[in-house]
């Protein structure tokens, strides 16, 4: 498996199991409170973790992390998915199913891949676009089931808009998806996480137990820490259209919790949305991208392996290497012309 699916479906993993038990403290938590505790939890987490690394390779040579020109591309991604996306979507789960809710966050992976494809040009092919109108329907049936008698349904429509505002995120941060990905997580984790829990404290709401704290850090590092960390790995490797496809399989492990441990009801419905997501989702799993396409000359810096097979990192190191793997530098890629099988990677981001 390319190791690009493979970050995106553990990050898929690790985020559909937070919305389930995100629900639990729903009760307990008021949901901006709680938006902010996930996130903090996930930038404390991380933060530890980058200073952990640093120190034991600090003899290593670097050049991965976030530059001035990172800063904005960052800061507005932040906005967007660190604040506004989790505030939207525990306003939604305070009043949906999680079961319904974790299906519903698919809409962020055709959201995101419709940005990418007519506002960031990246490439697509009718397969693709296949399985995100089969995404997109599921995402309607499972709405509709959730209409009242009478009057609009915000619970979905709330996740729908936090939906949209990750995708808004996911093609920010595929701009800086080359720098440090645990770095990039963690500013994410801590500057939402403070913005979330101030407002929730000018609000007016009360910090909750000890216990219910400690359990939404735990959960916002591993769903919204971890998960965001392979997020970036995917995207460096997949794009934001593609991983946010692969990404679409984080609301079944949502709602199969749910079921198992809330004990949601379902009608016919849901098994009919679930199952559409499914073909979606395998429609972009066999999918074959392949042309001849010319790369220009660039330099960038990245963690990267010297693999006999990549043709892109061949390069001489003017540094006393260690012989290490992977590691990162600034390092040039001069022109090159071929042929294979590839994704819309950091190496790939040709027009067509």
């Amino acid at each position: 498996m390319h190791q690009g699916v493979l970050f995106a479906l553990l990050a898929a993993a690790l985020f559909g199991a937070s919305t389930p038990f995100s629900k639990l403290l729903v009760g307990q938590v008021s949901p901006v409170m709680l938006a902010g505790l996930l996130y903090l939890g996930s930038g404390l987490g991380l933060s530890l973790w980058h200073g952990v690394r640093r120190a034991l390779l600090r003899n290593q040579a670097g050049g991965n992390g976030l530059s001035k020109a990172d800063l904005p591309w960052l800061g507005a991604a932040i906005l967007s998915g660190g604040i506004c996306g989790p505030i939207l979507l525990m306003l939604g789960l305070s009043i949906t199913p999680a079961s319904s809710a974790s299906l519903l966050l698919n809409m962020e992976g055709v959201l995101t891949a419709a940005l990418a494809w007519f506002v960031f040009k990246e490439n697509f092919d009718r397969r693709i676009v296949l399985g995100m109108l089969v995404i997109v329907l599921a995402g309607i049936l499972l709405s509709w089931q959730q209409v009242p008698e009478f009057g609009v349904p915000w619970g979905p429509l709330a996740i729908l808009a936090a939906c949209l505002c990750w995708a808004v995120d996911n093609n920010l941060t595929r701009k800086i998806s080359a720098s440090d990905a645990v770095q990039i997580a963690a500013l994410k984790g801590l500057v939402a996480g403070v913005a979330n829990l101030s407002l929730a404290l000018l609000l007016g709401a009360q910090l909750p137990a000890v216990a219910s704290i400690g359990a939404a850090a735990l959960i916002g590092f591993c769903g919204y820490g971890v998960s965001l960390v392979l997020f970036v790995l995917a995207l460096r490797h997949l794009g934001s259209a593609r991983t946010g496809a692969y990404f679409s399989a984080a609301p079944f492990i949502g709602a199969a919790i749910s079921l198992l441990v809330l004990h949601d009801t379902v009608g016919g419905l849901f098994w009919l949305a679930a199952g559409l997501m499914g073909v979606g989702i395998w429609l972009h799993l066999t999918e074959r991208h392949q042309h001849p396409h010319t790369h220009e000359e660039t330099e960038h810096a990245h963690s990267h392996r010297h693999a006999p097979g990549d043709p892109h990192h061949q390069h001489q190191h003017d540094f006393d290497w260690d012989g290490r793997e992977p590691h990162s530098h600034p390092h040039r890629h001069l022109p090159i012309s071929h042929s294979h099988a590839h994704y819309p990677d950091i190496h790939h981001r040709h027009s067509h």
